[in-house]
C-alpha cells in the first residue's frame, strides 16, 4: 500500500513538474489572415517576446478565413491538443459568429479568450468635398441622393453597424459593395461615395477627405474629434477587435506563462508605436472582461 501511495505521489509531482515546464517545444499562433495586417504584426511581436521569455521558438502561423467564415485556421486550433502549443489569435467574428453558422468544430465555442490586445481603427469616411459634414447630415443628403457605401465584406462587424445606421437614422444608401482596397482613390475615383475603412488606409489624404464617424468602442487618440458610432447610436457600440484564445481545457498556468508575455507586450514601445502610428486602439483586456466583451457584443450583433 505504501509503496502504491509513493507511486502516485511520484506520478503527481512528475506531472506538475512536466506542466511546469512550459514550453517544451516550439508555439505557434494562428492568424487566420494573410501576413501583414495589425492583428499579424501585434501576434508577431507577442510571439517574439514569448520565444525570449521562454526560450523556445514560437512564430505565426497564417490561414485564410478570418472575418466571416469558415474559419480553418479557427478549427485548426480548435482541433489542436489542448495545452498552449496552438494559440489562436482570432477577430470577434471568430467566439461570436463561429458557434452559429452551422461548423460542427466551433459549436459549441471550443475557446477561451486569454485576453483582448487590439480594436480596428474602423472609421466611415468622405471626400472632403462632401455636401455634409456627420452622420445625420450624410443619413438627410441620402434621402434626396444616391450614396453608394466601400466596405470589406458585409459579415464584418464594421460593415453590419455601417449598414444599421439606415435604419437607426432613417435614410438608405444607394447601393453597397465589397472593395479589395478601400483607400483615398476609392473616394478619389467617385467609386463609392462613402467608405468603411481603416484609419490608416486613409491617413495618406486624411486632410482632404471628412472623417464622419469611428466604428471603435472610444475615440481613436490620432482623430480624437471624430465620435464614434456608439456615441451617436448606443445600440450600435460594437467594434471589430482581435484576442488571443486557447482551447477551454488549456491548464490555467499554461494560460497564465502567455498572458504574462502578450500583457507586456501590449505595452511595449513597439506596440506604442504601431497604436500612434496607425490608429489602432492596443491595450490588453483580461480574460474574464474578454469574455464579458464577447457576451455583450453578441447581444448587440444578434439584433442587427
Amino acid at each position: 500500500m505504501h509503496k502504491f501511495l509513493g507511486t502516485v505521489a511520484a506520478l503527481a509531482v512528475s506531472a506538475t513538474a512536466a506542466m511546469a515546464e512550459y514550453p517544451e517545444k516550439p508555439i505557434s499562433i494562428v492568424v487566420p489572415w494573410p501576413p501583414g495586417d495589425l492583428e499579424d504584426v501585434l501576434s508577431r511581436m507577442i510571439a517574439d517576446d514569448l520565444q525570449a521569455a521562454y526560450g523556445m521558438p514560437a512564430a505565426v502561423i497564417n490561414k485564410p478565413g478570418g472575418g466571416g467564415g469558415p474559419f480553418p485556421g479557427a478549427i485548426e486550433v480548435a482541433l489542436a491538443p489542448a495545452d498552449g502549443y496552438t494559440i489562436g489569435s482570432f477577430v470577434s467574428g471568430v467566439p461570436i459568429a463561429g458557434p452559429n453558422i452551422g461548423i460542427p468544430e466551433l459549436s459549441p465555442n471550443p475557446f477561451e479568450p486569454l485576453g483582448i490586445f487590439m480594436t480596428y481603427p474602423f472609421v466611415i469616411a468622405v471626400a472632403g468635398d462632401a455636401p455634409y459634414d456627420d452622420l445625420a447630415g450624410m443619413a438627410a443628403y441620402a434621402k434626396e441622393n444616391k450614396l453608394t457605401l466601400g466596405h470589406f465584406g458585409a459579415p464584418l462587424i464594421p460593415t453590419r453597424v455601417t449598414l444599421a445606421l439606415q435604419g437607426k437614422l432613417g435614410f438608405e444608401f444607394g447601393a453597397d459593395a465589397a472593395f479589395d482596397a478601400l483607400d483615398c482613390n476609392t473616394l478619389a475615383s467617385g467609386d463609392a461615395q462613402v467608405i468603411n475603412t481603416t484609419l490608416q488606409l486613409i491617413l495618406p489624404c486624411i486632410d482632404s477627405v471628412k472623417i464622419l464617424a469611428s466604428v471603435t468602442g472610444e475615440r481613436i487618440s490620432k482623430i480624437p474629434d471624430v465620435p464614434t458610432v456608439g456615441e451617436i447610436e448606443p445600440s450600435l457600440k460594437v467594434s471589430l477587435w482581435n484576442g488571443l484564445f486557447v482551447h477551454k481545457d488549456t491548464p490555467q498556468d499554461i494560460r497564465d506563462k502567455i498572458i504574462a508575455v502578450a500583457e507586456k507586450t501590449m505595452a511595449s514601445d513597439a506596440a506604442k508605436k504601431l497604436a500612434e502610428e496607425t490608429g489602432a486602439l492596443v491595450y490588453w483586456q483580461k480574460a474574464e472582461d474578454a469574455a464579458a466583451q464577447i457576451e455583450a457584443d453578441a447581444a448587440i450583433l444578434g439584433g442587427l
